[in-house]
């Protein structure tokens, strides 16, 4: 199958012959061509897209030496003529991405000899991981710096066919995975690189490389970066994003990190006055539900409860009260869940109390004769659970 795309990374459309069409044991479609500009998935660019025909072709892979055209659905048989049309957008995008990372890459080694052993071409960052366990922000500058100045300067890209024997004449950055069919991209002077992808034809057209962070992943350090129009695309989407950012906290950008800090800070704030307002409202909770109880054991059903606040209130009640039992039932939509707790003075046993309770609803929990709760399905109403905890306890 002859590869356009290798021929010139440019080809926008192009017409040719459909060699057959097949499903995968996917049951997914796809066309074989005579000859193809869609660049199938590999050496950690993404595949092209694009159309044949009309038809989306959403993947593109290399199997069985053949590239395979993955469509949305069956080309029409009776007509062999194939008219493939590339989504330039993706595809120049891929370009500025893969060469963007042979630059930087190359400035990272040249600089301080960190080798790059991975490579990623995401839908929206790139990463490299570098073979090294620790990057000072320095160096990270410092090769950004380079990589920009090499495109700047607009060096041209070749692509070349070479053997085994031509490759070993140039400074090879890495080992070569191939010992036939050898593709070289290089940037006289500055890169020489075994790369099946697609590159445009100087660095200008790259535009321009940013380090966005890194990472520790395991011994390496993976840098995340992005090229070219992603910068642009990056840097609008921050823009408005800083941009309301400034209208809600009513602060200029340059004073954004010390307005969100101090909106943190009376968030924090607020938030320990409303743990001791619901602290205080608990406590007078159980006050009021000690003093109205009458009977040994003091008991109520809650809708909606937090599981938290029921044992922050049993233990409040029970700790007032050295004889009584406290027995707190809560129902949710679904499910049903209890708390029971005992007085210093009081001889009853929670523990098992729980156990009894728990095969009622089909639940699970915990806890010691002092205090214990559980939780399971709702299988009747919270009133009926209290009074049945109650005639328990009151046997015991």
């Amino acid at each position: 199958m002859k590869k356009l795309y290798y021929e010139n990374p440019y080809i926008k459309t192009f017409e040719t012959e459909l060699v057959y069409q097949a499903a995968d044991d996917k049951e997914r479609v796809y066309a074989v061509l005579k000859e193809t500009a869609f660049y199938p998935t590999g050496g950690g660019q993404p595949h092209d897209e694009g159309t044949l025909n009309g038809i989306k072709v959403v993947d593109v892979e290399e199997a069985e030496g053949e590239i395979r055209h993955y469509l949305e659905r069956e080309l029409e048989p009776s007509n062999s003529g194939i008219s493939g049309k590339i989504d330039w957008n993706r595809r120049f995008d891929h370009m500025q991405q893969h060469a963007g990372q042979h630059i930087l890459s190359a400035a990272f080694e040249e600089l301080y000899g960190y080798k790059t052993v991975s490579f990623h071409l995401g839908k929206e960052i790139l990463t490299i991981d570098l073979e090294i366990s620790e990057l000072p922000v320095r160096h990270a500058e410092e090769a950004e710096r380079l990589a920009n100045a090499i495109i700047l300067e607009n060096h041209p890209i070749e692509a070349r066919w070479v053997s085994a024997e031509e490759a070993s004449q140039f400074p090879l950055r890495k080992q070569l995975s191939v010992s036939e069919d050898i593709r070289l991209v290089i940037i006289p002077e500055f890169d020489y690189n075994g790369c099946g992808g697609t590159h445009p034809t100087s660095t200008g057209q790259v535009a321009s490389v940013k380090i966005l962070d890194w990472e520790r992943q395991k011994k390496k350090i993976r840098v995340q970066f992005i090229c070219g129009s992603r910068i642009l695309t990056q840097l609008q989407t921050k823009h408005e994003i800083t941009g309301n950012l400034s209208q809600l906290l009513n602060a200029p950008e340059q004073d954004l990190p010390s307005a969100a800090s101090r909106l943190i800070e009376n968030g924090k704030d607020l938030e320990k006055q409303l743990e001791a307002a619901k602290e205080a409202l608990l406590a007078y909770e159980a006050k009021e539900m000690f003093t109205a109880g009458k009977e040994k054991c003091i008991s109520k059903v809650f809708e909606g409860r937090s599981i938290q606040e029921l044992q922050k209130l049993a233990r409040l009640i029970a700790s007032q009260s050295e004889n009584a039992d406290v027995i707190l039932v809560n129902e949710t939509t679904d499910k049903l869940q209890f708390v029971c707790a005992r007085g210093a003075d009081s001889e009853s046993d929670m523990k098992s109390l729980s156990a009894e309770l728990l095969q009622k609803i089909n639940g699970k929990g915990g806890g010691n004769p002092q205090f214990a709760q559980g939780g399971g399905d709702r299988l009747m109403s919270g009133e009926d659970l209290l009074q049945y905890a109650l005639r328990l306890a009151e046997q015991k």
